[in-house]
């Protein structure tokens, strides 16, 4: 039961680092900001926070004992995992769409919750 708990806390700090380097990167991109110092640390606390999400994520799926073939829901937060992953290129790269991304990445978020949870 500790290593679940333990999983789960990795996976919290996993979404805590992606949406944290995604606010940064929208807040820089609205701004108009010089990004090239700032886009190298976005990018890696994403890049963490994404790998932890899927490492985590995995093996809370293992502890479950969820296995393949894997159910809807499961895939469902693989779809999601890869839009988050997607989610700080188009911040940076699209200046025009952080107004849109601003309220995609919670939704995002706040899907894969209700999946996590309810695992229809």
């Amino acid at each position: 039961m500790v290593v679940f708990a333990l999983y789960k806390v990795a996976h919290i700090l996993g979404m805590v680092l992606v949406f944290m380097a995604l606010g940064g990167a929208l807040a820089l991109t609205r701004l108009g900001a010089d990004r090239t110092r700032a886009r190298k640390w976005l990018a890696m606390t994403h890049g963490v926070g994404v790998l932890l999400l899927l490492v985590a994520g995995f093996g809370m799926l293992a502890r479950l004992g969820v296995h393949w073939p894997f159910p809807g829901w499961v895939w469902g937060k693989v779809v999601l995992w890869l839009v988050t992953g997607a989610l700080l290129t188009f911040a940076l790269r699209h200046a025009q769409w952080a107004r849109l991304l601003w309220w995609t990445g919670p939704l995002v978020g706040v899907l894969a919750a209700y999946l996590a949870i309810a695992k229809p």
